[in-house]
């Protein structure tokens, strides 16, 4: 049986059977600037493709819309209101003493929510839920208004309604001819291929 030769029994094995191991170190550093590279190119299609660009364009959007109508609920609407009501200060300035402070005044009490939260009162600020409350009524009103706008202007159905299936009883859309829960057609044809198999 012929005897294999030093260099072929020995991957990596230079002249006079000495073993280089330059060459595998520079296998090793191709990988992984090959791993290095796959994985930025990856991230730069993940970062800059069109559905990660719009949803970021839009979240952006929805966020500064959402402090302008809070601005405008807080600062232009709610103040008005608070000179009509009998309220004698800002509606998320309402509040009542659950347990007084080392500092309360038995005369004039808390004036303002601050006071009497460093006092280390217990307080219920009903009025500051109040605020978030109709803010998050303007906020969702004015989204509807912005959405129905759009879709005036556009085919786009933002606004989807929605109907219950007469068969199986979940929501689907009022323009749907079929259900795509239970897949029963929502013109009435099953119920009367029913009866004219039956009359026959």
């Amino acid at each position: 049986m012929p005897r294999l030769s030093d260099d072929n029994a020995r991957p990596g094995a230079g002249a006079g059977g000495a073993y280089d191991s330059s060459d595998e170190d520079d296998t090793l550093l191709e990988q992984g600037e090959r791993r290095v590279r796959r994985v930025w190119e990856g991230f730069l299609d993940f970062a800059f493709q069109g559905n990660v660009l719009e949803i970021a364009f839009g979240l952006i959007i929805a966020s500064m819309f959402t402090a302008v109508i809070t601005s405008l609920v807080s600062d232009i609407l709610l103040p008005p209101l608070s000179i009509i009501l009998p309220l004698n200060k800002n509606l998320e300035e309402k509040f009542a003493v659950l347990r007084k402070g080392p500092q309360y005044d038995a005369d004039r009490g808390y004036n303002t929510l601050e006071i009497a939260r460093n006092d280390g009162a217990v307080v219920l600020a009903y009025g500051f839920f109040l605020n978030r409350l109709i803010n998050f009524v303007g906020v969702g009103f004015s989204l509807y208004g912005l959405a129905s706008t759009y879709q005036w202007f556009s085919s786009d159905p933002i606004i989807k309604h929605m109907v219950k299936c007469r068969y199986c009883r979940k929501q689907i859309n009022v323009k749907a001819a079929r259900c795509v829960n239970c897949t029963s057609w929502q013109d009435g044809r099953e119920e009367r291929q029913t009866q004219t198999q039956t009359a026959s």
